[in-house]
């Protein structure tokens, strides 16, 4: 029963972090509430810093970030120049006070803890306001120290927080946000006690995606889940308790660490693959640290298939292209078309159904140094053999047929697919009766390109060595020799062998 979740518990904690509603307690008197204007303030990320000035024409400043539930910030406002004595307020975005401060100089916050996932203000200001006398200059920084171990506090990759499981919790919830394509990996570790870890991850209709009681074969009860793959971009729940829930009888503090693989996000690997259908155009952009996209689609075989990738004008990237097979073998690769650095297969026929992988990439690959955007589209035209003439049999390189001539069916008729300066051999050869074969080349429009009586002598006919003038569809006529001056008709069995030459 430990894979169905306290779901009111769980439903709970998805308010707080999809809806970014204030955790706010009982209180007879209602808190403050801060006016801000609607679109005021200046955005600031973790990490970052900002100067500013506050004077008698500008008596205050904002500041704006995203934070999310039990965040561990450390706000720190140094005076710069002037004798500004500062008066800093935090409020979220419904204009409630989370925390002020006030100082003759600089200041910090040092923990300050978020109490709820939402867009928060930093309303910087001076002692008395518009009517205050000090002014002056000042630089603020806002780092992000850490996440709250409480339950129901929100983590980023890369987070770790230290909890305790006991009969009085037994269960902790987490929050965090994924984006599809992102591979996890999360660790619960015992620190003191006898807890034996637990660990599930749900999304945000309480389905639980994974869950570990232990790391087989480690020899430890540690608990993790490893290379979880996400398939939506989403708020996602971690559970960390202990074997038996509710009902078990272990406890003792734990560390718990959430982090995502190099490789996360979709098209990093051929795991990863982004699906593509027929002329889908796609955008991305390759860098060092990410020099190859993938995507996939399923194919029959005989689909014709082109892939085109063109660079943006942002970056100098040098387009290489890649068509794989399920086992990741490359089919066809492609450089630079039109004399142009971006890169194009056409016409490319599938050998057998099934999934295929196209490499966006760049020259040299990994060891390349061109970088920049680029747009895909891949085209799929059907069956290279569509539109071939009715009644022709289907022939392929290293294929050998037999067959039979006689006055009923004095030739039989086959169609190949080959590629523009394919180099090929024709050979029909009799088997038994008295047939005289005689072998026709024929392109896509019934054209001859060579026909031959008895090369291969014992009146047997090959052509061999002819190179072909384009990529398509091309024709083989089985036949007999017939004499201009009459006689009888020759018939048998005969072996007809198409081979592609690489000597």
């Amino acid at each position: 029963m430990r894979r169905y979740l306290t779901w009111a518990m769980v439903l709970c904690i998805f308010a707080t972090a999809l809806f970014a509603g204030p955790v706010v307690a009982q209180e007879t008197t209602p808190e403050p509430t801060i006016e801000t204007p609607a679109g005021e303030g200046i955005g600031i990320a973790y990490g970052a810093r900002r100067q500013g000035e506050i004077s008698s024409a500008n008596p205050r400043a904002v500041y704006v970030f995203e934070g999310l539930s039990g965040e561990l910030l450390r706000l720190t406002l140094d005076v710069t120049a002037g004798d500004l004595a500062p008066v800093v307020l935090i409020v979220d975005q419904d204009g409630r006070m989370v925390k002020s401060a006030e100082a003759g100089g600089s200041l910090r916050l040092d923990p300050l803890r978020l109490p709820a996932s939402s867009i928060y203000s930093i309303i910087i200001s001076r002692f008395g306001g518009p009517l205050g006398t000090t002014s002056g200059s000042y630089q603020l920084e806002l780092d992000r120290i850490g996440a709250s171990a409480d339950s129901g506090s929100a983590l980023r990759y890369g987070d770790s927080v230290i909890g305790e499981i006991g009969s009085t919790e037994p269960q902790l919830y987490y929050t965090f946000r994924a984006g599809r394509g992102d591979v996890l990996t999360l660790q619960m570790r015992r620190l003191s006690g006898d807890l034996d870890p637990f660990l599930q991850v749900t999304d945000s209709t309480g389905r639980v995606l994974a869950e570990n009681d232990e790391i087989i074969g480690s020899g430890s009860l540690d608990a993790a889940i490893d290379s979880l793959i996400i398939d939506a971009n989403g708020v996602y729940v971690i559970i960390a308790s202990r074997f038996g829930g509710g009902a078990g009888e272990s406890g003792g503090d734990f560390l718990l660490t959430l982090d995502t693989a190099a490789n996360s996000a979709l098209g990093t690997s051929a795991l990863l693959a982004i699906p593509l259908e027929p002329d889908q155009t796609v955008s991305g952009a390759l860098s060092n640290e990410r020099y190859a996209q993938f995507y996939r689609f399923e194919g029959h075989r005989d689909d014709v298939i082109s892939v085109r990738m063109a660079r943006t004008s942002d970056g100098n990237l040098d387009s290489f292209l890649a068509i794989a097979d399920a086992s990741l073998r490359e089919l066809s690769s492609n450089d630079d078309t039109a004399g142009s650095q971006n890169a194009a297969i056409e016409n490319f026929v599938l050998p057998a159904d099934g999934m295929y992988y196209i490499i966006a990439t760049r020259y040299e690959r990994a060891n390349g140094a061109t970088a920049g955007g680029y747009t895909l589209q891949m085209e799929n035209t059907g069956s290279v053999f569509s539109g071939v003439e009715t009644g022709a049999l289907r022939l392929e390189y290293g294929s050998s047929v037999v067959g039979f001539i006689e006055d009923a069916a004095p030739e039989t008729l086959y169609a190949f697919q080959g590629q523009q300066g394919d180099v090929i051999t024709l050979a029909m050869s009799r088997s038994d009766g008295n047939l005289d074969p005689f072998l026709t080349l024929l392109d896509s429009s019934m054209n001859v390109l060579a026909s031959d009586d008895d090369s291969a002598g014992q009146q047997n006919a090959r052509i061999d060595r002819f190179t072909l003038p384009s990529t398509g569809i091309y024709y083989v006529r089985a036949s007999r020799f017939t004499n201009p001056d009459g006689g009888i008709p020759t018939s048998g069995t005969y072996l007809l062998v198409l081979a592609r030459r690489f000597d």
